[in-house]
């Protein structure tokens, strides 16, 4: 397997600086929509959508989240999750997809599948597009990566902000995803505007800000 050069590193940096800033975005859209970092549960929302939004406040805490004495909530360790999981969880599947390894789910004689083919048969597995039926294959062939029984894979972004996400995965050459280091730079990639936030705020280096400085150690939610 080959190594990137320097242009497809330059353009998988950009893609992966805007696709973490796109899915910050859209999860802070979500996460907000449901009330979660709020006191209490907004009026309006249904029995499905108060239970989505408990088990998201408690993984929140469990990432380190604070809860404050009138119960209203900080969300920015969920955020950074929840945009995680959702972006690498496509960009895992294209992984797959362009090695020939994104398998169905038939138990007996599964068979690989891209992206295309993927789209062609979201209608009838009720999936959204190609790019969510794929993601769901990936999360089955990668569970210990990606945690199906989550709540964050209830959430959907609204439709345009994943669009935008569906067109920066696409837009990756094709030579990224049979490169030998390719997973490497894009962690790295990943934490380099966090990085640069930290740095620049001068604040104390605590546990919450080690994986992004040292890139040694990393988030419990990421590979």
């Amino acid at each position: 397997m080959h190594t990137l050069d320097k242009g497809l590193r330059s353009a998988l940096e950009n893609t992966i600086l805007a696709a973490r800033s796109a899915a910050e975005e859209a999860a802070q859209i979500v996460l907000e929509a449901l009330g979660v970092g709020e006191k209490v549960p907004f009026p309006h929302l249904n029995d499905a959508e108060r239970t989505l939004r408990r088990k998201l406040r408690s993984h929140g805490r469990q990432l380190g989240d604070t809860q404050y004495e009138d119960t209203k909530q900080t969300i920015g360790a969920l955020t950074e999750e929840v945009a995680y999981q959702h972006w690498h969880r496509m960009l895992f599947a294209r992984f797959l997809a362009e090695n020939d390894l994104l398998m169905d789910d038939d138990p007996v004689s599964p068979i690989s599948l891209t992206i295309e083919e993927c789209n062609d048969l979201a209608p009838s597995l009720g999936a959204r597009n190609g790019w969510d039926l794929a993601a769901r294959y990936a999360s089955r062939m990668l569970p210990q990566i990606f945690l199906n029984d989550s709540p964050i894979f209830s959430l959907e972004f609204p439709i345009e902000r994943q669009k935008v996400l569906e067109q920066l995965v696409s837009n990756i050459p094709q030579e990224v995803f049979h490169a030998s280091d390719s997973l490497g730079w894009v962690y790295q990639f990943w934490q380099t505007k966090r990085k640069k936030d930290i740095n620049d705020s001068g604040v104390k280096i605590g546990a919450r800000e080690l994986p992004a400085v040292t890139q040694l150690f990393t988030e419990p939610y990421m590979v």
